[in-house]
């Protein structure tokens, strides 16, 4: 299997910016680095927790018994799975795309899916951060409109697919009748 390093590449063009920046101006690049440093120390801790989090789900919880909690009957119970393993996913939104198709194949609803990839915008790992930069208060608002903007659109798109595939259908009977 080939591996990505991606990873690894940009790593290394951090260090060779940080190189070039360090030999036009010294101090300046000591602050910006003990600067990223505070940071990383910040976020490492709750990042440890996510992915702990993630890899226990991964280990314990297969998709068939997930699917039946996102199906057409899940009701509440399907919103908040989809809301907040939205928000507790992590890494590139890509990688979650196979299983959520899995999902929808095996009658997860579509709105839900939608609820799930738009509440990956509440990323844990910076929630720290934003309060660091933004505060409580803004952290917290837009933390909520976000979860409430993913269960809208989730919804909507809900209403959509049923819509769409209610044309199929229509649209399958007609040509059936004029035969």
């Amino acid at each position: 299997m080939k591996k990505n390093k991606s990873g690894l590449v940009m790593l290394g063009i951090v260090v060779l910016l940080y190189a070039v920046l360090f030999s036009l101006n010294a101090d300046k690049t000591l602050m910006a680095l003990k600067e990223s440093l505070g940071v990383l120390k910040m976020i490492i801790p709750i990042l440890v927790l996510v992915l702990t989090l993630t890899a226990l789900l991964n280990t314990f919880i297969d998709e068939k018994s997930i699917s039946r909690h996102l199906g057409e009957e899940s009701g509440l119970k399907g919103w908040l799975l989809a809301l907040i393993g939205g928000i507790l996913s992590h890494g590139p939104g890509y990688v979650w795309y196979p299983m959520l198709q899995n999902l929808r194949e095996r009658g997860a609803k579509d709105g839900l899916i939608g609820a799930f990839i738009y509440a990956r915008a509440v990323k844990i790992p910076w929630i720290p951060l934003m309060i660091a930069y933004f505060g409580w208060t803004f952290t917290v608002v837009y933390t909520v409109y976000v979860v409430l903007g993913a269960w809208v659109q989730g919804v909507l798109l809900g209403r959509w697919m049923a819509l769409s595939k209610d044309d199929i259908k229509i649209h399958h009977q007609d040509k059936s009748s004029k035969e």
